[in-house]
């Protein structure tokens, strides 16, 4: 069985977000993926396999962290898409079956890989007690992103305070089922992005994970609205750092970006 190591949102090796990518013929007991994707140990491996023809999805999808199964993430499903494409094992746009329902991801001749996911959708909430202390700074708004994200979205002042964040991640747990989304709109948007954000992910053993597509679905709509616009371009602001093009379409939101796989081998058990 060969497994890879991809490079989500970025075209440049080390950057973006690493996921592991399986190709299987179908799913094996969900004790052997989750060792898998313990043994990978990046913040998602992503599992798929062909579904027979005239169905509504084309491949069958799941992701897992080291630590549980997720609902929805969008960096392994690109890296998953790029792998199809690269390798030739899918041509066209391709339709995969998840827990979050059908998502489609389409890539192009220049390698850029689009994908169409549910848009979040936002509540105001009152800020959570506790979450401007466990963040390090004090937070402007507050959203709930829904049950298929089902991160807290938190609005800060400025980039320059998102960037600065060295949160308490443990104190974080309390505020959300997965995590929590910081973000801010760009300083200087002629630096060639729209927003910032960073998300940290306690719940699902990721302290801060490196670019986040999903996440991005909730980044959109929140940023469209205030910003007038529903094409836009959120960066992501951890060390390995991303761009995400986002495009807002009503009850779903089109993810942008580029893969690189930098390691492929033989899963020999």
């Amino acid at each position: 069985m060969r497994i890879r190591i991809v490079d989500a949102f970025t075209d440049r090796p080390f950057t973006g977000n690493p996921a592991g990518v399986m190709l299987l013929d179908a799913f094996p007991k969900d004790s052997w993926l989750q060792n898998v994707a313990l043994e990978v140990n990046h913040a998602e491996t992503a599992f798929a396999h062909p579904l027979p023809e005239g169905g509504e999805a084309d491949w069958a999808l799941r992701w897992f962290t080291p630590v549980t199964e997720v609902a929805m993430c969008g960096h392994a499903t690109l890296a998953t898409a790029h792998v199809l494409h690269t390798t030739g094992a899918h041509q066209g746009p391709v339709r995969f079956a998840t827990r979050s329902g059908v998502l489609v991801a389409e890539s192009a001749e220049d390698g850029s890989v689009t994908l169409d996911f549910p848009t979040a959708p936002l509540t105001a909430v009152d800020v959570p007690e506790g979450v401007a202390e466990a963040l390090g700074a004090p937070v402007l708004a507050a959203f709930d992103t829904g049950p298929y994200v089902g991160d807290l979205l938190v609005e800060l002042a400025d980039e320059r305070t998102v960037r600065a964040l060295r949160p308490d991640h443990k104190a974080l747990t309390t505020h959300s089922e997965r995590g929590v989304i910081a973000t801010a709109r760009a300083e200087d948007p002629a630096a060639g992005y729209d927003f910032v954000s960073r998300c940290f992910f306690p719940n699902v053993g990721i302290d801060e994970d490196a670019v986040t597509g999903s996440a991005h679905t909730a980044l959109a709509p929140h940023w469209s609205q205030r910003l007038g616009r529903v094409a836009l371009t959120g960066l992501q602001a951890s060390p390995r750092s991303g761009l995400v093009r986002t495009e807002v379409r009503g009850d779903r939101t089109l993810l942008g970006g580029r893969a690189v796989t930098v390691v492929e081998g033989e899963l020999l058990v």
